[in-house]
């Protein structure tokens, strides 16, 4: 698996997390350093950030991709909606949560979210011909 990371650079212990939840080896991990400028449009910056990233377009399309999403809430809904229109679905994405009590700061992987299935079981509860 390959993980694209747009957020903090992730620490052994959060890789093997990842590694337990997914059932499979993260074979790669993309680090994609991410600041937006505020006085510039998001969407331009989405696209030119994500086009930096050395996958093709068929890798784009058939990887096995987990994204660690910026943090900022703009920015990361403009990311997912440039990730769609290449890879052609939703991704995967990682959530990381604090560990309480720890000193400094420290995360550890909560969950990895299937946004395409729940995407998918979203259409299914829709009222016929909406």
């Amino acid at each position: 698996m390959i993980v694209v990371n747009f957020g903090h650079p992730l620490t052994e212990a959060q890789r093997s997390g990842i590694e337990q939840l997914a059932a499979q080896p993260v074979e790669r991990v993309i680090a994609v350093p991410t600041q937006f400028s505020h006085d510039q449009p998001f969407a331009e910056q989405a696209r030119a950030l994500i086009d930096q990233i050395e996958l093709t377009p068929t890798e784009w399309q058939i990887a096995p991709l987990l994204i660690n999403l910026p943090s900022l809430n703009t920015i990361a809904a403009v990311v997912i909606a440039e990730l769609h229109g290449r890879m052609g679905y939703f991704p995967a994405i990682l959530r990381l949560r604090p560990v309480a009590g720890s000193v400094p700061p420290q995360f550890e992987v909560a969950e990895i979210i299937n946004l395409q299935g729940i995407r998918d079981a979203a259409r299914a509860g829709r009222h016929p011909g909406v």
